[in-house]
């Protein structure tokens, strides 16, 4: 296996476009791992490169990136958003919203906790689930 390695560490370069080293770093950041294999390593970091392939390719097709010839954050969103495959980032690429709406939004929540308050302690759980 080791063999197997070396020579892969050869070529990895040219089959992987993302940094390994980067990648054990944030592998190792998991309490539960301790060792990383090297085929692991490769194989993970070919798994993220397809993937973030993937995203960007069907964002483009299912945006309005065709019409710009260009990959938007907002085609990113919006398939984070839409495509149940892709919920999962829904989070991490949330829709853009300008800072007034933000503003107002907080304006509001501010508000309604303020009527929650007089109710019973109940409801107070629910505020710390959203923070």
């Amino acid at each position: 296996a080791e063999m197997a390695a070396t020579r892969l560490s050869g070529t990895e370069n040219r089959l992987v476009s993302l940094p390994l080293s980067r990648i054990r770093v944030i592998m190792k950041s998991s309490p539960e791992v301790s060792s990383i294999n090297q085929d692991a390593l490769f194989l993970t970091a070919k798994a993220t490169e397809l993937f973030v392939q993937y995203l960007a390719t069907y964002s483009y097709k299912h945006g309005r990136g065709k019409e710009k010839n260009a990959l938007t954050y907002t085609d990113l969103s919006h398939t984070a958003e839409e495509c149940e495959t892709f919920q999962f980032l829904a989070d991490i690429l949330p829709k853009k919203i300008l800072a007034s709406k933000y503003l107002k939004m907080l304006e509001k929540e501010k508000r309604d906790g303020e009527v929650r308050e007089d109710d019973d302690e109940g409801e107070e759980e629910e505020d710390e689930d959203e923070a």
